[in-house]
């Protein structure tokens, strides 16, 4: 079977895509087990979705994050629009996304995400960006504006976020709330053990209150989280994160293999049999997450628009008991 490769050594802008990563040893690259192996994209409907992203100067975090689903969901028209340019202040060891100091804010952007969810006719469209710590709101106000945007062209349109932590950016989040997408992700990535190496520049703890927060602001709003697996955690660290987003009342739990994006990131610890997710998935729904997904190509957004919909039959039937 046929792997996609997608060169991601370097962003659009030419520079290297990780200075930060470039004294750093190498970690080889092992090979991935069958379970984990894609087809290379080649129906025409991924080539109409690319080239609508290219003619809207729109940044999608399917490439960006070199997401191993890319073919399958760009024939499907699903994409995840990644808003406030295509570079990072975060340097997290398991993200491909470039990293640096990144331009200043395009103001039409949100416009023309507005105009091409209405192009693509979605259902559903997810919303992600870069950490902006160099903005005094985190970029918060765009996301708001990029929310409006999709709701002016395409009032049918479900919205999902999937937002960075806004640390440090007092009253940011209240923001992003008030502006009412309908599903609000922010992804706590590992186990709280494992931070300092894979996502340095977060903390477990805020991000969990982040979550916590949202429902506090505006219940009504689904709340989201998901994980990586493969990275050197154990069974009863995943249990624990379960718990303790539960405890935030976060709705939708997704859990995924991490997959390395070069010899400069964190290494794959182990590739997690699927018998492993199937057991992971049993039990977050016996912890009462109202949905979830645990599978070895798990992504935040994979399959957004169905999960949306099985979300809300969830709520109704939670409620209805």
């Amino acid at each position: 079977m046929a792997r996609i490769e997608i060169d991601h050594s370097k962003p659009r802008s030419g520079a290297a895509r990780h200075p930060e990563k470039a004294a750093r040893p190498d970690n080889p690259i092992q090979r991935k087990p069958a379970w984990i192996r894609v087809k290379a994209p080649t129906h025409p409907i991924y080539h109409e979705t690319r080239a609508l992203m290219r003619d809207n100067k729109l940044v999608t975090v399917c490439e960006e994050a070199a997401c191993p689903n890319i073919g399958e969901c760009w024939s499907q028209r699903h994409a995840t629009m990644m808003i406030m340019g295509e570079t990072c202040t975060r340097a997290c060891a398991f993200c491909n996304v470039a990293t640096g100091m990144p331009n200043p804010l395009d103001h039409d952007e949100p416009r023309r995400v507005g105009e091409a969810v209405a192009k693509l006719g979605l259902r559903h469209v997810v919303i992600t960006s870069v950490d902006r710590d160099d903005l005094a709101d985190g970029g918060a106000e765009h996301f708001a504006q990029t929310i409006r945007a999709i709701r002016a062209s395409a009032p049918e349109t479900t919205i999902e976020i999937l937002t960075p932590d806004f640390l440090r950016k007092e009253g940011a989040l209240e923001v992003v709330v008030a502006a009412r997408p309908d599903v609000f992700n922010h992804n706590l990535e590992t186990v709280p053990r494992l931070y300092p190496n894979i996502r340095p520049g977060a903390r477990y703890y805020h991000s969990l209150r982040l979550l916590d927060r949202v429902k506090q602001l505006d219940p009504t709003i689904f709340t989201k989280s998901g994980i990586m697996v493969g990275l050197g955690e154990e069974r009863i660290e995943v249990q624990q994160v379960m718990d303790d987003l539960r405890s935030a009342e976060v709705d939708f739990l997704t859990i995924g293999q991490y997959l390395q994006p070069s010899v400069k990131h964190a290494a794959v610890a182990r590739f997690v049999e699927p018998s492993e997710f199937e057991d992971y998935a049993s039990l977050a729904r016996a912890k009462g997450f109202l949905l979830v997904s645990a599978t070895p190509l798990t992504r935040s957004s994979y399959h957004a628009d169905r999960d949306f919909a099985d979300l809300k039959a969830a709520r109704q039937k939670s409620l209805a008991a």
